[in-house]
């Protein structure tokens, strides 16, 4: 890769592995959707002039119903049950448990897409990764039932990220995807927007949630994406989908360093199970090219 694409690749995996410690620290002080609304919204606004100026806006509008349901899958239901789940769990483990998705397209293509079925070594890589998820679940949660709920939610949004990637495989593998992102992050905005006027507190946030909140909108949204697919075009989809093991490292480290969140034998066997099955689980085979999507 170029230095360019390396620089590009070092900054997308640290904006992708950071918003779980930024989230922790908001839905201290403020509802999850407030969070999230200010998220989207500050992204859209962001994303709409570049869009435009590149032309990547062109064909969408015979797309809306596609793009309302990317929306919701992609953004407004998973960004508000991280949110949500990260009131009651650590922002080390969202990060892990969010690292599970393509072990949640895979197992949905089981059902939904047959060139995406596992076999062979793909299918023991499934096996693994979920291996990694019950670590994580159940020896290092173990009983606590408020801690379960919280992680139930961000396996949820996992779920609901790996049902919009196959979304997009059938609905956007022809679109611009800056368009498509700017659009859905537009529509969750309109949908979250009298909730969260509805369920913001008057009292005005410390001013490290302000400064969370604007580095999950600018920095680890609209910026992110940006970086994302200007790093697809300069090093091309397969070396940019490596970023999806990266992510979840920052995590922890982030969460352990800034927030002082234990890192215990199950998170680290967790961690390496999850990474290890989502590698062998999405290998592509012979007879097709890697494809990849955004993760957030």
């Amino acid at each position: 890769m170029t230095r360019r694409a390396w620089l590009q690749f070092a900054a997308v995996s640290l904006l992708w592995g950071v918003p779980y410690l930024f989230i922790k620290v908001a839905v201290a002080e403020l509802p999850p959707v407030t969070v999230v609304f200010a998220r989207v919204a500050m992204a859209a606004l962001l994303l709409w002039p570049v869009a435009a100026r590149r032309g990547a806006l062109r064909g969408l509008r015979r797309r809306l119903p596609q793009l309302v349901a990317l929306s919701l899958f992609e953004i407004t239901i998973p960004f508000l049950l991280i949110s949500m789940g990260e009131q009651h769990i650590a922002s080390s483990l969202a990060g892990l448990l969010i690292a599970a998705l393509p072990l949640f397209v895979a197992l949905l293509a089981l059902r939904f897409d047959a060139a995406e079925r596992v076999s062979g070594l793909r299918l023991l890589g499934l096996a693994l990764g979920i291996g990694g998820v019950a670590a994580l679940v159940g020896i290092d949660i173990g009983g606590d039932n408020v801690q379960l709920l919280g992680a139930g939610m961000v396996l949820l949004a996992t779920l609901s990220y790996a049902a919009s990637t196959l979304l997009i495989k059938r609905a956007f593998a022809d679109a611009s995807m800056l368009g498509v992102v700017t659009v859905a992050t537009t529509i969750a905005s309109v949908v979250l927007a009298p909730f969260a006027v509805a369920l913001t507190p008057s009292r005005m946030p410390s001013l490290g949630v302000v400064l969370a909140l604007v580095a999950l909108g600018v920095l680890c949204t609209a910026a992110a994406l940006m970086l994302y697919f200007a790093l697809i075009v300069e090093a091309g989809p397969s070396r940019a989908s490596v970023i999806t093991y990266l992510n979840p490292a920052v995590a922890v480290a982030l969460g352990v360093a800034v927030l002082g969140e234990p890192l215990t034998a199950a998170v680290i066997a967790g961690f390496l199970l999850i990474i290890a099955g989502s590698w062998l689980s999405t290998r592509p085979s012979a007879a097709r090219p890697a494809r990849v999507t955004a993760d957030h």
